[in-house]
């Protein structure tokens, strides 16, 4: 097991990298499409759709919902005079919202939980708020000044995946050698508080160090600090998020697509919360 993981992510991790810092704009914009497309499909598994016909509309769905939007608005106008596009910034404000949401479910769970449990319907709707808000947050930071300088978004994004590696790191190590506080037991037996906290720890290093690389006002960096904290603690809410779905499925993992790995959603759902809220805060109060 442990060969093929490490087989499977020296393999996608080099594609994953070339493909954010390689990939032209537009081309890149279809490229998450079609990983989002992909999601789709793994979601519909996890919200009880069992047969592929299905489980394969639902994901031919999200690619298209993320394609239109690609139509509509095309790269160039994806930032306009240094302001997001309104419907990219309105998409944002919703997945910030739905996110909310989801820690209020998180916390309650399992109780009220019969009022989205034992419908399909209701939990596909959770991954297209899930997924096309991540869609719309990769593109709009990949995006950011690409005029000007086409690798400003590139260091967005690698900024946002850093602080969630270090935090994923940072919460491993100390939640094995210190966890004592399970976060949510009925949910994810193996967090802990602890391990939140070494998490949102470790990623403060990469935290002041972008602060410096951006150059930011001194008087701005609480706000830098604030917001990089607030992104490392949603994006453990993402990993929580599929956990309670995938326990409301009784499936352990969301897919079988990565050898040693799972499911793509087992790899990225800390990213399918991390990147729409830190967009919607960069969009808001940092750009």
């Amino acid at each position: 097991m442990l060969k093929q993981r490490i087989i499977t992510a020296l393999i996608l991790a080099p594609l994953a990298l070339a493909a954010i810092i390689l990939l032209p704009l537009f081309w890149f914009e279809i490229f998450i499409a079609f990983v989002m497309g992909m999601g789709g499909y793994e979601w519909a598994n996890m919200s009880g759709i069992s047969k592929r016909p299905y489980k394969a509309l639902f994901a031919v769905f999200i690619l298209a919902c993320c394609l239109l939007q690609t139509y509509l608005v095309p790269t160039e106008l994806i930032w306009y005079q240094g302001a997001l596009n309104p419907v990219y910034k309105l998409i944002l404000g919703i997945a910030a919202i739905w996110w909310l949401v989801s820690l209020l479910m998180i916390l309650a769970y399992p109780r009220f939980s019969a009022i989205w449990k034992n419908s399909k319907s209701i939990r596909c709707l959770f991954g297209f708020l899930t997924l096309i808000p991540t869609w719309v947050a990769v593109v709009s930071l990949r995006s950011h000044m690409h005029d000007i300088d086409p690798f400003y978004g590139v260091s967005l994004i690698f900024y946002v995946l850093g602080i969630v590696w270090a935090a994923d790191i940072g919460a491993f190590f100390v939640g094995v050698k210190f966890g004592r506080h399970k976060l949510r037991p009925n949910v994810s037996p193996g967090k802990t508080l602890e391990g939140l906290l070494g998490g949102i720890g470790a990623s403060t290093a990469i935290i002041g160090f972008a602060a410096l690389h951006y150059q930011v006002d001194p008087t701005r960096i609480w706000m830098h600090i604030l917001i990089g904290g607030l992104t490392v603690a949603v994006s453990a809410l993402g990993d929580l998020n599929e956990s309670m779905f995938k326990r409301c499925a009784g499936i352990k993992d969301s897919g079988k697509i990565l050898p040693g790995h799972g499911g793509l959603l087992d790899r990225i759902d800390s990213l399918t919360a991390a990147f729409p809220v830190f967009a919607f805060c960069y969009v808001m109060w940092m750009a």
